[in-house]
């Protein structure tokens, strides 16, 4: 009984292939839409959280100022930290490697060519190598990492060897930054990450010198001991830092965070801007809805003859009523499943783009919940859309439709 009504829905829809297809524009449109956004959305969010996993929860990130309001060393962060504060977080107890990186802006000439990038100053001693050690990311390709006592020398990215300039950049030549030369002694791996394919790292005692810039440290990276739970730690390093910088709670002028927490507030603004995109795209949804109704009405006043002759023979109101849902549910059903199919499309260009962009580590997310749920919403909006045309239709008399109906 059931698979009649459908028949006669699909039968319904295909005899007015036109009208069906334009209902359908708005629902498909705004399926195509929500898909796309959320396969691409949490795609970039399990990409991230992947990513972070590889560099590990025991990593804590002291930045200055009280939140970031721009990328490390652009100057839109507020405040300072130097040599004193790392000497501090060194001390504490629980962590196991602390290092302070530089950050800057500078003019970088490779045969003639010169761009703007920005300037990583790593330290060479042990905590230095460390930090690079426990960090996949900065995997040597060809050449070398940086040893200590290196001065004048410079590791690239794997995007800026390969693509930032129009000559290729290889292990040997020389560069130079701010008018200083330098030499190439290594180039890293494809991390896939966008940021460190495209970093440029020297030493920092250089960067110092290069930069006129003594004791600032533009982030400190710490690595907490086996045993230790990096938020206990994050909370002692906060007190320390406020002690030694003589600022009370709540007013700190730095920022302290682990890498779960920074995860935490990655998936909350994405999550935030995923509802926001997604809500906009949905209104052409509603519309399709809207669209659906009217189609439903204008379908109920052409078959009212048909509505009183399946009457006259004894269906009851509930059957004709349900008859009408299905055919709207299926208009519903069939552009969401069109829209699905689109949606997942765009999704994967998306992520074509991402890894031609450089970000080989973006992957689109496709679930069964994401599937089944596009096509259960759009054939509950489609029956939703039709129910009052569908009472309508169940309402009428059998003497009233078959004489409105000749």
């Amino acid at each position: 009984m059931i698979t009649d009504y459908f028949k006669l829905s699909l039968r319904s829809i295909r005899s007015r292939k036109l009208r069906s297809w334009l209902t359908m524009i708005g629902i498909f449109i705004g399926v195509t839409a929500v898909v796309s956004l959320i396969s691409l959305g949490q795609g970039l969010q399990d990409s991230i959280n992947e990513e972070f996993q590889k560099i590990g929860t025991n990593r804590i990130i002291i930045t200055p100022g009280s939140g970031a309001f721009g990328p490390t060393g652009s100057g839109l962060a507020i405040g300072q930290i130097t040599e004193d504060d790392l000497a501090v977080v060194k001390h504490i107890k629980g962590i196991d490697i602390a290092a302070g990186v530089l950050t800057k802006s500078a003019k970088v000439e490779f045969k003639d060519e010169v761009q703007y990038m920005s300037i990583w100053g790593f330290p060479t001693d042990k905590d230095g190598e460390d930090l690079i050690d426990g960090t996949n990311f900065f995997d040597i390709e060809n050449g070398r990492q940086f040893k200590n006592g290196d001065r004048y020398k410079i590791v690239l990215g794997y995007n800026i060897a390969e693509d930032s300039f129009d000559k290729k950049i290889l292990v040997g030549n020389k560069m130079m930054i701010n008018d200083q030369t330098f030499g190439v002694v290594g180039i890293q791996k494809k991390a896939g990450t966008g940021v460190h394919d495209a970093i440029i790292r020297i030493p920092l005692e250089t960067a110092r010198e290069l930069f006129d810039e003594p004791e600032e440290i533009s982030t400190i990276f710490a690595f907490t001991q086996n045993g230790f739970e990096p938020e206990e730690v994050v909370e002692d390093i906060k007190k320390a830092l406020r002690k030694h910088r003589g600022v009370d709670e709540g007013e700190e002028d730095f920022s302290v965070s682990t890498a779960s927490q920074t995860i935490e507030q990655l998936n909350q603004v994405l999550d935030i801007v995923t509802i926001v995109i997604v809500g906009i795209a949905a209104i052409s949804i509603i519309v399709g809805g809207i669209g659906i109704m009217n189609t439903m009405y204008t379908t109920v006043i052409e078959r009212t003859k048909e509505i009183g002759v399946i009457k006259a023979l004894g269906a009851k109101n509930s059957q004709i009523m349900f008859l009408f849902l299905v055919e709207s549910g299926m208009l519903g059903l069939v552009g969401g499943l069109i829209g699905l199919v689109l949606g997942l499309g765009i999704a994967k260009m998306g992520e074509y783009l991402a890894v031609g962009l450089g970000a080989d580590i973006f992957k689109i997310h496709i679930s069964v919940t994401l599937i089944l749920g596009a096509l259960m919403f759009s054939f509950l909006l489609g029956a939703l859309s039709g129910l009052l045309p569908a009472r309508q239709a169940s309402m009428l008399q059998p003497v009233e439709a078959l004489r409105k109906g000749k």
